[in-house]
Protein backbone atom coordinates (compact mmCIF):
# COMPACT_ATOMS: atom_id res chain seq x y z
CA UNK A 1 0.00 0.00 0.00
CA UNK A 2 1.34 3.42 -0.95
CA UNK A 3 0.16 6.73 0.45
CA UNK A 4 1.13 10.31 -0.32
CA UNK A 5 0.96 11.12 3.39
CA UNK A 6 3.99 11.68 5.60
CA UNK A 7 5.38 8.66 7.50
CA UNK A 8 4.10 9.91 10.87
CA UNK A 9 0.53 10.15 9.60
CA UNK A 10 0.73 6.70 8.00
CA UNK A 11 2.19 5.22 11.19
CA UNK A 12 -0.75 6.58 13.21
CA UNK A 13 -3.22 5.33 10.58
CA UNK A 14 -1.70 1.83 10.60
CA UNK A 15 -1.66 1.74 14.41
CA UNK A 16 -5.30 2.84 14.61
CA UNK A 17 -6.36 0.08 12.19
CA UNK A 18 -3.94 -2.46 13.67
CA UNK A 19 -2.71 -3.01 10.12
CA UNK A 20 -0.43 -5.95 9.45
CA UNK A 21 0.59 -4.94 5.93
CA UNK A 22 3.32 -2.62 4.68
CA UNK A 23 2.36 1.01 4.16
CA UNK A 24 4.85 3.01 2.09
CA UNK A 25 4.95 6.78 2.51
CA UNK A 26 5.44 8.62 -0.78
CA UNK A 27 5.01 12.28 0.23
CA UNK A 28 6.94 13.49 -2.83
CA UNK A 29 4.73 11.41 -5.11
CA UNK A 30 7.59 9.75 -7.03
CA UNK A 31 6.11 6.23 -6.84
CA UNK A 32 2.58 7.49 -7.54
CA UNK A 33 3.75 9.32 -10.67
CA UNK A 34 5.78 6.31 -11.83
CA UNK A 35 2.67 4.12 -11.65
CA UNK A 36 0.40 6.78 -13.15
CA UNK A 37 -1.96 7.02 -10.19
CA UNK A 38 -1.73 10.69 -9.28
CA UNK A 39 -4.92 12.71 -9.50
CA UNK A 40 -5.85 16.38 -9.17
CA UNK A 41 -2.34 17.55 -9.94
CA UNK A 42 -0.75 15.12 -7.49
CA UNK A 43 -2.95 16.00 -4.49
CA UNK A 44 -3.93 12.37 -4.03
CA UNK A 45 -3.34 8.91 -5.46
CA UNK A 46 -6.07 6.84 -7.07
CA UNK A 47 -7.04 3.63 -5.24
CA UNK A 48 -5.77 1.13 -7.77
CA UNK A 49 -4.36 -2.31 -6.97
CA UNK A 50 -1.35 -3.54 -8.94
CA UNK A 51 -0.67 -7.28 -8.95
CA UNK A 52 3.09 -7.63 -9.46
CA UNK A 53 4.71 -11.05 -9.69
CA UNK A 54 8.07 -12.17 -8.27
CA UNK A 55 9.83 -11.11 -11.49
CA UNK A 56 8.44 -7.58 -11.18
CA UNK A 57 5.91 -7.98 -14.00
CA UNK A 58 2.56 -6.26 -13.56
CA UNK A 59 0.08 -9.07 -14.10
CA UNK A 60 -3.08 -7.02 -13.63
CA UNK A 61 -4.31 -3.62 -12.49
CA UNK A 62 -7.61 -3.27 -10.66
CA UNK A 63 -8.84 0.28 -11.29
CA UNK A 64 -12.23 -0.33 -9.68
CA UNK A 65 -11.31 -0.85 -6.01
CA UNK A 66 -14.18 -0.99 -3.54
CA UNK A 67 -12.80 -0.15 -0.08
CA UNK A 68 -15.61 -2.15 1.55
CA UNK A 69 -14.49 -5.41 -0.05
CA UNK A 70 -10.87 -4.71 -1.05
CA UNK A 71 -9.31 -7.35 1.22
CA UNK A 72 -11.56 -10.12 -0.04
CA UNK A 73 -11.21 -8.91 -3.64
CA UNK A 74 -7.41 -8.90 -3.40
CA UNK A 75 -7.35 -12.43 -1.92
CA UNK A 76 -9.62 -13.69 -4.69
CA UNK A 77 -7.62 -11.99 -7.43
CA UNK A 78 -4.32 -13.32 -6.08
CA UNK A 79 -5.75 -16.85 -6.15
CA UNK A 80 -7.23 -16.38 -9.63
CA UNK A 81 -3.91 -15.06 -10.97
CA UNK A 82 -2.03 -18.03 -9.47
CA UNK A 83 0.03 -16.17 -6.90
CA UNK A 84 1.36 -18.58 -4.25
CA UNK A 85 -0.13 -18.45 -0.77
CA UNK A 86 2.14 -17.25 2.01
CA UNK A 87 3.06 -20.00 4.45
Amino acid sequence: MVSLDEPEKNRAFAKELQARHVLLSDPGGEAARAYGVTALGGLYARRWTFYIDAEGIIREIDKDVDVRSAGQDIAGNLARLGFPKKK
